[in-house]
């Protein structure tokens, strides 16, 4: 089930199905789609070609895009949050004994993560990590590295659009399944940042709180007011 949105197919279920789904591609690129990252698609021809393929899964990750689904009168069922994703794949990888690779962030960082995430899942098959401070075009040992271990799934936080810009760029040649681009995901679980309290999450404020905790965000919350401007304008050029 899908609501669509601008060029977008928006996926519209629960957890469950959306894992039913993913089990359905040979290879899948799981876009955490906020405004944000829905607003760079739009800006770059080569990210909507990705995002608008059969190989991705647009995900409703954001009080932004879960208002233009009501604006366009087909609401998602529920706000499916990227790093909530990222951690059910991690518990299922770790259940069928599927690898793993983190790309991204600083090193300490993403060693840190590394460290806690098998301190959390004993049986977890990380089988390889690296920083995101490399050139995209200039990344050969790191491309020849992943392919050398076969990761099940690759994890990129670098930050929208340069995880996107990387996925859509090296996913044919990579042997992972799944593809995702998990922003700051990797700041949380290191525990260098808290999620919102769950109170704030299910009133559709986590965005608050994660400006308050980083204000460096407050200029990315532009992207919300103007997404939504443009699905409103194109609904009423549809009508």
């Amino acid at each position: 089930m899908i609501t669509k949105i601008l060029q977008y197919k928006i996926f519209n279920d629960n957890m469950g199905a959306l894992f039913e789904s993913i089990d359905n591609f040979e290879k899948v690129h799981i876009i955490s789609g906020n405004p944000e990252v829905l607003l760079s698609g739009l800006e770059n021809t080569v990210l909507l070609h990705n995002f608008t393929s059969g190989n991705s899964i647009i995900i409703p990750d954001g009080i932004g895009t879960v208002i233009c689904s009501k604006i366009v009168g087909k609401p998602v069922k529920e706000k499916i949050a990227g790093i909530e994703v990222m951690d059910n794949i991690v518990k299922k990888c770790e259940k069928d004994n599927e690898g793993i690779y983190l790309l991204g962030s600083t090193k300490e960082t993403v060693d840190m993560c590394n460290i806690n995430l098998r301190t959390k899942y004993q049986k977890l098959n990380i089988l390889g990590s690296h920083d995101g401070y490399f050139e995209l075009d200039n990344c050969e040992n790191i491309l020849k590295e992943i392919e050398a271990v076969k990761p099940k799934v690759l994890f990129v936080a670098m930050g929208c659009p340069r995880q996107e810009l990387f996925i859509t760029k090296y996913m044919d040649r990579l042997p992972c399944k799944i593809f995702m681009g998990v922003g700051g995901s990797f700041d949380n679980i290191a525990g260098k940042v808290k999620r919102a309290p769950k109170w704030m999450i299910n009133l559709g404020m986590e965005w608050l709180y994660r400006v308050i905790k980083e204000p460096f965000r407050i200029k990315r919350l532009s992207s919300i007011p103007k997404f939504i401007i443009m699905v409103i304008k194109y609904k009423n050029k549809q009508e």
